[in-house]
């Protein structure tokens, strides 16, 4: 698998809420390369402040070689990538990291909670172009309330998947978890769940698919400083007594691979 280093000029910039942003960005050979459930290694500052790289998963490619990464502030690297103005540059490395394996002839479902939600519509997008017809397939997405999961719906939308929206809060969708939602409904047995969200989300999910012995495929997020396996720091702990390394075997992995802590 190729891995480009490119210096990406941010086209657009767009902010859903007083957190929450969206980066657009001119990036050709990570978008030819990329696959949904890979991310990218972005230098939010210039020069060597900050020194390392963050990891974004890629929100979405285009066939005109852009690249987008919606992204929450959560400290100083992500405020300092929200001040970003289009015409800037940014370091972007990238495609990185093992993505989504998607089953051409069975029923998709997407599960998408908070930032969890930014690789899906990559996903969502992969799935139908790869099919052709999605109309066999489902979205959930959930968040704590409005403002995380109503300004992505539109671009959800597009791919005419049905859509199950949750809010813990119940200002948007369901008044509720999306795991509520997800064991609510009747699961094809070849279907194959896919899912991205807070560590709590994703274990509930693999639990309801292991009952209903479904396939569930889990994008874990982690911190990690390199992107490449040579920092160890996103170790994680798998079913047969090992360790992954996130930013190598993954960040999608089959659920049973991990030790997930109920």
């Amino acid at each position: 698998m190729s891995q480009y280093q490119e210096k990406a000029t941010v086209i657009r910039t767009e902010q859903f809420s007083e957190k929450n942003y969206r980066l657009t960005l001119d990036s050709p050979d990570i978008a030819r390369s990329a696959k949904a459930g890979q991310f990218v290694m972005i230098r939010a500052g210039f020069g060597k402040d900050p020194l390392l790289r963050r990891p974004f998963s890629i929100h979405q490619t285009s066939t005109n070689g852009q690249i987008q990464i919606y992204f929450k502030i959560v400290g100083r690297g992500t405020d300092m990538l929200a001040r970003i103005k289009a015409g800037d540059d940014l370091s972007v490395f990238g495609p990185l990291g093992k993505g989504f394996v998607i089953h051409e002839n069975f029923p998709a479902l997407i599960v998408g909670g908070g930032l969890g939600i930014a690789p899906m519509l990559f996903l969502a997008k992969s799935i139908c172009r790869l099919k052709g017809d999605c109309g066999n397939d489902q979205i959930i997405l959930g968040g704590r309330e409005k403002v995380e999961v109503e300004p992505l719906v539109k671009d959800f939308k597009e791919f005419g998947i049905k859509m199950l929206l949750a809010t813990d809060d119940g200002s948007y969708g369901h008044h509720g978890l999306v795991t509520d939602i997800l064991s609510s409904l009747e699961l094809h047995n070849r279907c194959t769940v896919y899912t991205c969200g807070p560590e709590p989300m994703m274990a509930r999910v693999y639990e309801i698919c292991k009952v209903r012995n479904v396939a569930c495929q889990v994008s874990v997020e982690s911190v990690m400083a390199c992107g490449m396996g040579a920092c160890l720091g996103c170790s994680r702990p798998t079913s047969k007594g090992t360790y992954a390394h996130v930013c190598l075997n993954g960040p999608v992995f089959k659920a049973e691979e991990l030790v997930w802590n109920s």
